[in-house]
């Protein structure tokens, strides 16, 4: 666990503070990815950065990350999974896509708050084949 969060529970956390968190590191995530391979046009980058951070997008990568989970990131993912708000669904998303893009973020979240930077790394570039 990372230095300045060893005297946090993060299992204390609800589904959607995780979620809440893990939507900003994916976004600094593929915003660091788009920057790095070269795209520097600012409406570019915005419209290649949707092809990640969309909720149906979100969901295809959980879907290739998901056999690769250990037990605990699988619980963390039903927990954000499980915090799906009906009334929040983007149009551009079914309910089970959306639902899954929140469980994908507190995954994200989660790792992000427990230090565990390698293995979020290594998650993301596999959820996007990178």
């Amino acid at each position: 666990m990372d230095e300045k969060n060893k005297d946090l529970n993060v299992s204390a956390l609800s589904g959607a503070d995780l979620a809440y968190l893990g939507d900003a590191v994916l976004e600094v995530m593929v915003r660091e990815h788009l920057v790095l391979k070269g795209h520097s046009k600012k409406e570019h980058l915005s419209e290649l950065a949707l092809k990640f951070v969309k909720a149906s997008a979100q969901s295809a990568a959980f879907e290739k990350i998901e056999e690769a989970l250990t037990e605990e990131e699988l619980d963390v993912f039903k927990r954000g999974r499980n915090n799906y708000h009906t009334g929040n669904v983007p149009k551009s998303a079914t309910p089970l896509e959306y639902r899954r893009a929140t469980g994908f973020e507190a995954l994200l979240g989660y790792l992000h708050l427990t230090g565990q930077s390698e293995r979020l790394s290594e998650l993301f570039k596999k959820a996007y084949e990178l």
